[in-house]
């Protein structure tokens, strides 16, 4: 076994180094690499069943180290401090927190069967079927209202103000109408 690895060393050796000196910028570390080729050959030499494979198995092992190493030399960025921060905020998230200060107003004005039903549903996230129970109807019932109650919410927020949306039908910017709603108000 040890005679076949010297054969290995002796008709690779100079070939690898190449081979991995091109790949890495550095030529001291083409050479740690490639002591690291050579170990891994000689610790997995028993597994090469065929030897008519040598070639395309030691160039897998040499890629598979060269892979390792860019990966492992990875650095992790640290997040900026502001991230988190409302001065970090984006415009879509900043716009999204100031709706929902108008939702709970605007669910509020809502008439009640549908009012009750969409602040179970949608602000305290109880299932419809629970709600059915609470409010003592079927659960088409309560399913109806829900369904009720968002579009006449929706047809209050685009009386109220006027939305911006990006290609996903996310909601990016939203301005108030004047004079049709108080609850939105820009600052």
């Amino acid at each position: 076994m040890s005679d076949n690895f010297e054969q290995i060393w002796q008709e690779y050796h100079d070939r690898l180094l190449g081979f991995i000196d091109r790949r890495v910028s550095d030529r001291s570390m083409a050479e740690d690499l490639l002591q690291e080729v050579f170990l891994k050959i000689y610790s997995h030499q028993d597994t090469l069943k065929d030897n008519s494979k040598l070639q395309s198995w030691v160039y897998h092992i040499a890629r598979n180290v060269i892979i390792d190493h860019y990966r492992s030399r990875k650095t992790s960025v640290s997040l900026p401090e502001t991230l988190a921060s409302p001065e970090g905020e984006s415009a879509a998230d900043r716009a999204s927190s100031e709706m929902a200060g108008c939702m709970i107003p605007l669910i509020q004005a809502l008439p009640e069967p549908y009012r009750e039903a969409v602040m179970l549903f949608e602000i305290k996230g109880l299932p419809q079927s629970e709600i059915a129970l609470i409010q003592g109807i079927s659960l088409s019932g309560v399913k109806s209202r829900v369904q009720r109650g968002r579009k006449m919410l929706k047809e209050s927020l685009v009386n109220c103000c006027r939305f911006e949306f990006d290609r996903r039908g996310t909601m990016i910017d939203y301005e108030p109408r004047q004079g049709n709603c108080d609850v939105c108000r820009a600052e």
